[in-house]
């Protein structure tokens, strides 16, 4: 493209310069020009490329699609969720699941609650787990051996039918104060799932210690 508009500004000026209106000089500013304008479109598209693949982090994410207001990394969000927002081991709607950073995934992660499906499975909203993009309604599967949430496995991308990895959590951050009781509504849905006989949902077989949850973590630093 260049070479052609060049090539262009070189013919305009040699007919110009018949009449005496573009010199030797004036070409080569021209030329100049023409390669210091393609070179500027040639990096807004690469600006726009790196743009339009940008990914959208976990802590991000959340911070999107609800009301907390909680900073730093998301291996933080558990500790300075204290004293402000309440904290437990039962999934509610519109809370936040807290996973524990590990050896391969030093930064944590943070996923929205959308629903639960029954004392063992909860569908979440997150994003950057496995892919560079946003993925909704993912199950994952309660396999702590109390059912109280301290290890999941998450549903698959490439195949929502399997279960990946153990990851360990804190638990869920609910949004409302440190204190203040779960709604009417939020309390019977808890009630209803705690009548539900255990589902069979447990640790792989073998697994004794926390050394096996970083199997196949995600080789990065979830954010």
């Amino acid at each position: 493209m260049m070479r052609r508009y060049g090539k262009r500004l070189v013919l305009s000026c040699l007919a110009l310069s018949a009449v005496g209106v573009c010199t030797p000089r004036a070409e080569a500013h021209h030329v100049r020009a023409s390669h210091r304008h393609l070179l500027h479109h040639s990096r807004f598209h690469s600006r726009n490329y790196h743009h339009h693949g940008y990914v959208l982090q976990c802590v991000a994410f959340v911070k999107q699609s609800t009301n907390f207001k909680i900073h730093g990394n998301a291996r933080d969000w558990w500790q300075r969720a204290a004293g402000r927002y309440a904290r437990g081991n039962a999934p509610e709607s519109g809370s936040v699941l807290s996973f524990r950073p590990t050896r391969r995934m030093p930064l944590g992660h943070v996923a929205v609650v959308r629903s639960q499906v029954d004392s063992r499975t909860i569908l979440i909203d997150q994003s950057h787990w496995g892919s560079n993009t946003i993925s909704r309604n993912v199950r994952v599967v309660d396999v702590s051996p109390n059912n109280d949430w301290t290890a999941v496995r998450v549903a698959l991308r490439s195949n929502k039918d399997r279960l990946g990895s153990v990851y360990p959590t804190h638990g869920f951050i609910y949004s409302r104060p440190e204190g203040a009781a779960p709604s009417f509504d939020t309390a019977r849905s808890a009630l209803a799932s705690n009548n539900v006989s255990m589902e069979t949902a447990s640790l792989p077989t073998g697994v004794t210690n926390h050394n096996a949850f970083d199997d196949d973590a995600p080789n990065r630093s979830v954010r």
